[in-house]
């Protein structure tokens, strides 16, 4: 079967160079443009060198050029752009299109909530496309059971660990509702845009918290947590900026509401993933290196009198962007959920 056109916007983060790399090792894409207001007409390899085997002449393009130009058939559009600027741009993208087979996955914050004021309490402003969000499914792809959505939303990094502690602790019963969110990530999770933060000199060697119990992923989470589990948690979540490039380690604490030992917690949460091809319950604290270049989550659990501790690691980059937005593509497709997502961690890197 020929293989399906494939758009992605913002393609010049790091986000949208993932999602390059992933489209390149899928067997049901094909790239037909990539997006980008900054670097329009420069080739893909001049910016992204590591691409250049996959991709020695393909050329970005503007977006209006990719407006007049739009396939009729199948359609696979993939979006990494900003926060509040991904809505309006994919609007565009539905209008212009003439077929009758569309999907979207978008990266951003835009059509994470449900509810238009929900996005206008957290990010300070009008939602710039709110007659989309009914079409838009939302959630870590292993959560959500989408109906007749054309679309879909892939959460936050953050956002994407620490439901993956929460949802299995909820749905079988073991804490309370009230959780501790402790999460450290890589320097490509402020993106592309050098700033102080992620200064070299500033990250090397050194570990520090940033919006302590303000991160807007907080809300995020216990909206799609409320969803998949018909439970509405309170997240006490702190951030720390850690000093290397890329990968989530998350550590998540409830008070426990079960008797079970260690082994049966581990069994329980070990059947709980049983149908999920890329979440690995583990019996050692889970490492980065152990996920870094996949689309692999690592979990384990400990406990002792009074709670529970469940830690996570995942690929930022891959995992809780790129990668789970390919994930998402592959269900709104209806291909196997695994397809173009199947390479190991780096291990070494």
């Amino acid at each position: 079967m020929n293989p399906t056109d494939c758009v992605v916007l913002g393609a010049t983060g790091y986000v949208g160079g993932e999602l390059l790399r992933l489209v390149a090792g899928h067997p049901e894409l094909r790239l037909v443009a990539a997006v980008a207001r900054q670097a329009p007409d420069t080739s893909i390899s001049a910016l992204f060198k590591h691409l250049g085997s996959v991709y020695p002449a393909e050329r970005f393009i503007d977006f209006d050029t990719l407006l007049g130009s739009l396939p009729n058939g199948p359609l696979a559009v993939f979006s990494a752009l900003p926060h509040a600027q991904a809505a309006a741009q994919i609007s565009r993208v539905i209008g212009a299109y003439q077929g009758s087979d569309l999907h979207i996955v978008d990266a951003s914050a835009d059509f994470r909530y449900a509810a238009a004021d929900a996005f206008e309490a957290v990010y300070g402003q009008p939602h710039p496309a709110p007659e989309l969000l009914g079409q838009f499914a939302r959630g870590v792809p292993e959560f959500v059971t989408h109906g007749d959505e054309l679309h879909a939303s892939q959460p936050g990094c953050f956002a994407t660990a620490i439901q993956l502690a929460i949802v299995p602790l909820l749905s079988l019963g073991l804490t309370d509702r009230s959780f501790f969110a402790n999460g450290v990530t890589g320097s490509t999770g402020a993106g592309k845009t050098p700033i102080a933060t992620t200064h070299m000199p500033e990250r090397h060697a050194n570990l520090f918290a940033y919006k302590p119990l303000a991160h807007r992923h907080a809300p995020e989470v216990v909206a799609q947590v409320a969803s998949a589990t018909s439970h509405t948690p309170t997240v006490h979540f702190v951030p720390h900026a850690g000093p290397f490039a890329r990968g989530i380690h998350m550590t998540v604490m409830a008070a426990s509401t079960s008797e079970h030992d260690d082994a049966k917690l581990h069994e329980m949460l070990h059947e709980f993933y049983a149908q999920a091809p890329f979440v690995a319950v583990v019996e050692d604290s889970p490492r980065l290196k152990q996920v870094v270049g996949s689309n692999f989550a690592r979990i384990s659990i400990a406990r002792d009198d009074q709670a529970l501790c469940v830690t996570v690691a995942i690929d930022n980059l891959v995992k809780g962007a790129a990668g789970g937005a390919v994930q998402w593509m592959n269900r709104l497709f209806g291909w196997p959920e695994t397809h173009g997502l199947g390479a190991t961690a780096i291990g070494w890197s």
